[in-house]
């Protein structure tokens, strides 16, 4: 009977375990994220706290490889900061339908690339179409699942990104 021991220990191993994730639970609040590997948390902090939260999202799932979650965040985070830049040049109806609610994200890059009140630099000019396009596969796509690889490459872009559509949002 030298088993019998291991398997209520075991067994007091799994109950405990199940106990434990009905008393600890995560905090209602999204966590900040611990590093930085995507979004640098410098080039949003002091803006909105709604780009800041979406920014730790970004990273945070990055950091535990969920790459689809973390290019989703960063659609939204890209999507986001175009309104703030149609927002900051009061330009926003702009990209509103007739019933007032935002145009999709493809009509949001269209429209910010387009947008004569501004200059977008070369590089987030061709940046903008990629991170869409990692961001809607990961959102949209039932066969496609990101990989590390495929946001590493786009993290030169995603800086430059960044901090450009947050100077035009008046907000850095």
């Amino acid at each position: 009977m030298p088993d019998q021991p291991v398997s209520v220990a075991l067994s007091l191993a799994v109950s405990l375990q199940k106990s434990a994730a009905d008393v600890v639970r995560p905090s209602s609040e999204i966590a900040p994220s611990r590093s930085e590997p995507v979004v640098y948390m410098a080039l949003v902090r002091g803006t909105r706290g709604y780009i800041e939260r979406v920014a730790h999202q970004v990273n945070g799932a990055y950091a535990n490889g969920w790459y689809d979650a973390s290019a989703v965040m960063l659609r939204r985070l890209i999507e986001t900061l175009i309104i703030e830049c149609f927002e900051a040049y009061k330009i926003e109806s702009k990209i509103k339908d007739s019933s007032g609610n935002y145009y999709f994200l493809k009509d949001l890059v269209d429209l910010a690339l387009s947008e004569p009140s501004w200059t977008l630099g070369r590089n987030v000019r061709s940046a903008l179409p990629k991170l869409k396009e990692v961001g809607d596969k990961s959102a949209h796509s039932r066969r496609y699942n990101a990989h590390r690889e495929d946001i590493d490459k786009l993290l030169k872009e995603v800086r430059d990104t960044v901090q450009e559509l947050l100077v035009l949002a008046r907000l850095k």
